[in-house]
């Protein structure tokens, strides 16, 4: 015979289990730029939704093991996760996402700015903590999976990558 307090438990694995795949879909489809820059209101939200969550987890049980068994369902979801989207690349790719070229040879993709919800203001902080004056100087800007956003000026280069841009634009304009 099962103890009496085992399928509780395991109403709260379930429960937990749900959460923290609801609250992993949710961060994911916010965008790279909440998740790499969190402001205040993006951690007003974080907390005020762990707290939302927690009597979901939970259920009614509020002892000591029902915290401890939400607590190890969430480690041990966030170490499966992890341990999936560093064997599977296209688990990888839902997960984390892929990085997003923002600025191509000077030229800004205002599409690209506009689906990942970086303003222009934003983008011309990454050029100057990058020490570049202008997006004109930028052969490539990519707002990477963490939120961060990477830049390359033409002078940092490798010839072949160089020579690849240079051939780019001749072609375009003839």
């Amino acid at each position: 015979m099962l103890p009496p307090h085992l399928p509780a438990l395991a109403e709260i694995v379930l429960r937990t289990a749900v959460i923290y795949l609801v609250v992993l879909l949710g961060v994911r489809l916010s965008g790279k730029r909440e998740v790499g820059q969190m402001t205040p209101f993006d951690l007003t939200l974080l907390l005020l939704i762990s707290n939302s969550v927690q009597n979901a987890m939970t259920g009614p049980d509020t002892s000591l093991i029902g915290g401890v068994a939400a607590a190890l369902t969430l480690l041990l979801m966030n170490y499966l996760i992890a341990e999936l989207s560093g064997t599977n690349r296209r688990f990888r790719k839902i997960i984390q996402g892929q990085p997003t070229l923002l600025v191509h040879d000077g030229n800004v993709l205002t599409a690209h700015l506009a689906k990942e919800h970086v303003s222009m203001d934003e983008l011309e902080r990454a050029l100057r903590e990058h020490g570049i004056e202008s997006y004109h100087q930028v052969a490539l800007a990519v707002l990477e999976v963490d939120g961060s956003i990477s830049c390359l000026k033409y002078d940092e280069l490798s010839p072949a990558a160089h020579n690849h841009l240079v051939r780019r634009k001749y072609l375009q304009k003839h």
